[in-house]
C-alpha cells in the first residue's frame, strides 16, 4: 500500500530551523517528482518547494527561497525539507505531495511546523 509519512514538525523560536522528513512506503520515490506544500488556518494550501525525480532540479516560493531547501535519498526512500531562519508566517501544516502522473497524486497526511517566540 502506497503511503507517505511526514515527521519533523515542531515548535520553534524566529530564526531557528527544521528539518522535515517524507518517507515513502510501498514504492520507490526514485521515479516520481515531489513537492512540500503547506497550508496555514484559514489560507489554501501552497506549494514551497519540488525536486525532480533525480534530484537535479529544484524550485522554490518566492517567500521561502534562500532559506529552504529540499533534497531527496532515493536510496533512503525519503525527501526532505530544510528550513533555516524560520519566521512565524511559516508557521502551517506541512504536506509532502508525489506527482502519481497517470496512476494519481498522492499526498502524506501532514506535519504542524509552528514558530513562535
Amino acid at each position: 500500500q502506497l503511503q507517505l509519512v511526514e515527521s519533523g514538525g515542531g515548535l520553534v523560536q524566529p530564526g531557528g530551523s527544521l528539518r522535515l522528513s517524507c518517507a515513502a512506503s510501498g514504492f520507490p520515490l526514485n521515479y516520481y517528482d515531489l513537492a512540500w506544500f503547506r497550508q496555514a488556518p484559514g489560507q489554501e494550501r501552497e506549494g514551497v518547494s519540488c525536486i525532480s525525480r533525480g534530484g537535479s532540479n529544484t524550485n522554490y516560493a518566492d517567500s521561502v527561497e534562500g532559506r529552504f531547501t529540499i533534497s531527496r535519498d532515493n536510496a533512503k526512500n525519503t525527501v526532505y525539507l530544510q528550513m533555516n531562519n524560520l519566521k512565524p508566517e511559516d508557521t502551517a501544516v506541512y504536506y509532502c505531495k508525489l506527482f502519481g502522473g497517470l496512476t494519481g497524486d498522492y499526498w502524506g497526511q501532514g506535519t504542524q511546523v509552528t514558530v513562535s517566540s
